[in-house]
């Protein structure tokens, strides 16, 4: 199964937009939010999802309930850390800073965090993977991306969002 994973929008409607057909193109199962979405007009670009999204709050969040009503009709948005288990059984912890999964027991395969706006995928010494993808906004160091996981073989890449193409346009066929 695919899980397409994003943190940091920071309000870039164009960016969600090409996150989202992202995840769409890689026919993602779920998508996870590590925070930072913002304000309320950044929810609807997400509602052409096809498929739920699951995450949680950032450090920058505008209005929360706000957020959650938009989030309601996409998926499920709550306060980090933030449990989630896929239908394939996979258990993520999904939170905006890796310092707020400190001291969390192994009760997971996968944690997902932002915050620092630097992708990063790693493992811990129990095997467990990391993933921050980044910034999505591309705001801080101009490099928007995502982070696409095969939860199968729990390898993860870090796509870059193309920021030259037009939003919803469809690469080059060969």
């Amino acid at each position: 199964m695919r899980v397409g994973v994003f943190a940091d929008s920071h309000d870039h409607l164009d960016n969600i937009r090409r996150a989202v057909d992202v995840f769409n193109r890689a026919e993602c199962a779920y998508v996870l939010f590590a925070g930072d979405l913002v304000s309320t007009f950044a929810v609807p670009p997400l509602r052409k999802l096809n498929c739920p999204l699951v995450g949680c709050f950032g450090d920058n969040e505008g209005n929360k309930p706000g957020l959650l009503a938009g989030m309601s009709i996409v998926g499920r948005l709550g306060e980090p850390p933030l449990g989630f288990r896929a239908a394939d059984g996979t258990r993520f912890l999904i939170a905006h800073m890796q310092r707020q999964l400190r001291g969390v027991g192994g009760e997971f395969d996968v944690a997902v965090y932002g915050h620092t706006h630097k992708p990063r995928i790693h493992r811990d010494d129990s095997g467990r993977l990391w993933i921050n993808p980044g910034e999505t906004s591309g705001w801080t160091f101009g490099a928007p991306s995502v982070v696409i996981l095969n939860t199968a073989s729990r390898q993860a890449e870090i796509v870059l969002l193309d920021v030259a193409a037009p939003v919803g346009s469809q690469p080059p066929s060969a």
